[in-house]
């Protein structure tokens, strides 16, 4: 029992809990006490300093050298109050995390701490080495940082981090903030246009998100005996045990203790900086866990998923737990998801997708319902590439995870006004006849956002008040998929206006213009609605009858990013010029490569180094009691098939290893990325992974117990 498995199984039982203490009784006096926003700034700046300030966030306009300096002033005298003797721009590259370079707000040459509104404004990080997707040469290293306002700074690790976009230095976005900020503003734009339609008091269009956040947890040590998930990050071998998930017992069931004392902890950290984390819960599989925030402004939800999982990664290593984020750690069990739950607010406090009472009302909800319909009509594929990852490429379509095939699922309520308005929209309506009425508009009934079921299949589900996409990977920068989401939104509604202006122009009134013009849009955009099992091989045929794309992996969906079509709708809308795209494109293609090369790479040493010994090394066993067997005259049958099983398998392992290395070299000889990496897709991923995987855990359930070198799935799920 001296090999790592056994060693981190007896460090398993060595475990004691670790009970946090929440730093107040009640979460109202501790909440936000490590986030500097607008409320600490009101108490650290001048009246009429502070007033500039909090109008310029909220308008989203520059923030002057004056008002810098105060707020630096200000942030830098909160931050050494608690300690605090180093500042960092804390930005998103293209790597899908975080970045960070700290600087000491001590000058040597001054013997003072200082920091100047230009240090909080803009620095100058080393950025040869972040992904660039050929933007810039290696040697053209400079890049620039620069301050997003309207996302609080906070304190982690000891250091006062400055939220910030990132972008080279001809002004290209390096980063997934820098898109997101501007598809915001697009949205935003296009959205008060729709909404002057019915209310000429709204100024300014939020969107909002919620962002369901899964994960599994398992022991530290376990994590580390497993090379395979140290280095990419999931279980490239492991039978299945006998117990999964199955017995649908895990869900929502009592947290273990253990896990319990880890979330409690990582909550009080994201509360004091001020994430509203509200919900905790057992998800699906075993080990497998949710947590989700209250609504925010979808820059800042953003921005807090990625400090929370920076959080939890933290708080996990101090409770000895190891906390996954992969789409699919564990083959056969639920996939790992980010449902990004998302909606539309106004100046004036009105959520865009809610229905309401007022008839007048519920047509300004149909109005935004039905163009995001649209949008994601036009735009499935830009949505699909949005999510498009080698992990998601695991996940979707399995275990309680959305297919590939974007669809929007709106519930049978809902169906039916829909097919109600498509049918009755040529209706005449005479003077003093209710037109609401007559339309079916005003049954619209106000108990909806209890009467909307949640489809698990379903991509892309209205859920009563917010349109929640389900097919975001665990491990995703939310920027992304969001960044799409608004801009499409964005560009639909821009559509909508221009063609309402144009009914208009007929002589048709408002109203019905606007009628008209969505019964339109209700019609072409009807093959994306689906209200059925997504899952199902049924929905896959049907899908494919209407017309809806069923991209299946990674570097054929990022094919949608290049169309004309998509080029021209992020220029227009200035969220990214083509150069942009077609750099992200790169970067993608090439994160994709890389990750499967390490995939393959960590599948040829576990094969050869670790499993196939182990099994010659059990199979030198066998033949020694066959041997034995055989001279005293006891049948050895059994023994002897055994060993043809195990020299069986130990040959397909070694054969698919040994090929797929080959498989790689010719690869690597590509120079065209996208050629490149559908032949990782194709050649490796597909052609090997699977047939390795099933070798190595056949002999998983042949060797000895005591002699198998990998901690296996029933003990990283069920030992804590």
């Amino acid at each position: 029992m001296a090999n790592i498995r056994f060693n981190a199984l007896k460090e398993l039982n060595t475990r004691t809990f670790k009970t946090p203490t929440p730093p107040a009784a009640a979460i109202s006096e501790y909440f936000g006490e490590l986030s500097f926003g607008l409320d600490k700034m009101k108490t650290a700046l001048a009246p009429e300093t502070f007033k500039k300030v909090e109008e310029n966030i909220r308008k989203g306009k520059k923030i002057d050298k004056e008002m810098a300096d105060a707020i630096a002033v200000a942030a830098k005298s909160w931050a050494m109050s608690k300690g605090i003797t180093h500042y960092t721009h804390w930005f998103q590259p293209l790597t899908g995390g975080t970045a960070e370079k700290h600087d000491a707000f001590f000058n040597p040459q001054k013997g003072i701490e200082e920091f100047k509104g230009s240090a909080l404004i803009q620095q100058e990080p080393d950025a040869s080495s972040f992904p660039n997707g050929g933007i810039r040469s290696t040697f053209e290293a400079r890049g620039y940082t620069a301050w997003d306002p309207s996302s609080p700074m906070f304190i982690m690790g000891g250091t006062l981090c400055i939220p910030t976009i990132f972008i080279s230095y001809t002004g290209e976005a390096l980063d997934n903030k820098s898109p997101l900020l501007r598809a915001m503003e697009a949205v935003d734009k296009a959205s008060v246009k729709v909404c002057k339609l019915f209310d000429r008091n709204v100024s300014r269009v939020t969107a909002s998100l919620g962002c369901e956040q899964e994960y599994f947890v398992i022991d530290r040590a376990l994590f580390k005996a497993r090379p395979d998930l140290v280095m990419s990050n999931r279980t490239l071998f492991g039978h299945s045990p006998a117990r999964g998930q199955q017995l649908d017992d895990h869900y929502f069931g009592s947290i273990p203790t253990r896990v319990y004392n880890f979330m409690r902890e990582f909550e009080i950290e994201c509360l004091r900086l001020g994430i509203p984390v509200s919900t905790r819960h057992n998800e699906v599989a075993p080990s497998q866990f949710e947590v989700a925030p209250i609504f925010e402004e979808i820059n800042v939800a953003n921005d807090h998923n990625q400090l929370m999982m920076d959080v939890m990664d933290r708080v996990a290593a101090k409770h000895d737990l190891a906390v996954l984020f992969h789409e699919k750690p564990f083959a056969g069990l639920n996939g790992t998801g980010k449902h990004n739950n998302w909606s539309l607010i106004t100046d004036t406090g009105v959520n865009l997708f809610q229905p309401r009472t007022s008839a007048r009302e519920n047509l300004l909800f149909l109005t935004f319902f039905v163009n995001t319909i649209k949008a994601v009509y036009d735009n499935a594929d830009l949505l699909r590439a949005s999510i498009a990852s080698a992990g998601n490429d695991h996940r979707l379509g399995a275990n309680e995870a959305p297919p590939a095939i974007i669809s929007v699922f709106i519930g049978s309520q809902l169906t039916a006004v829909l097919d109600e308005l498509e049918k009755n929209g040529n209706v005449q309506v005479e003077k003093g006849e209710n037109l609401y009425m007559k339309l079916g508009i005003d049954k619209i009934p106000s108990i909806i956002l209890d009467n909307t079921d949640r489809n698990r299949t379903s991509p892309f589900a209205f859920t009563g008040n917010k349109f929640e996409f389900r097919a975001v990977g665990g491990q995703a920068n939310v920027g992304v998929p969001m960044s799409v989401l608004n801009l499409i939104v964005a560009d639909q509604l821009n559509k909508f206006t221009s063609d309402v202006e144009k009914e208009t122009k007929k002589g048709t009134e408002k109203r019905l213009a606007i009628i008209n013009v969505l019964r339109s849009y209700i019609k072409d955009s009807k093959s994306v609605r689906f209200e059925g099992d997504g899952y199902s091989d049924e929905w896959v045929k049907e899908a494919e009858k209407r017309g809806l794309s069923n991209v299946k992996d990674t570097p054929r969906a990022l094919d949608a990013y290049l169309t004309d079509e998509v080029v021209k709708m992020y220029e227009r809308n200035d969220v990214l010029t083509k150069v942009e795209i077609e750099a992200r494109h790169e970067i993608l293609l090439e994160n994709y490569v890389m990750n499967i090369q390490i995939e393959s790479r960590v599948m040829g040493d576990l094969v050869n180094n670790h499993i196939i010994p182990t099994a010659i090394a059990y199979q030198n066993k066998l033949l020694t009691n066959a041997k034995g067997l055989a001279e005293i005259g006891v049948d050895n049958s059994g023994v002897k098939r055994t060993i043809e099983e195990l020299s069986r398998f130990i040959n397909e392992a070694k054969k698919g290893v040994d090929n797929m290395l080959e498989e790689r070299k010719r690869l690597n000889k590509i120079e065209d990325l996208r050629e490149k990496a559908i032949g990782y897709c194709d050649d490796v991923k597909m052609k090997y992974f699977d047939d390795i995987r099933y070798a190595v855990d056949k002999l998983e359930l042949i060797v000895d117990d005591e002699d198998w070198p990998l901690v296996k799935y029933r003990e990283m799920l069920f030992l804590r």
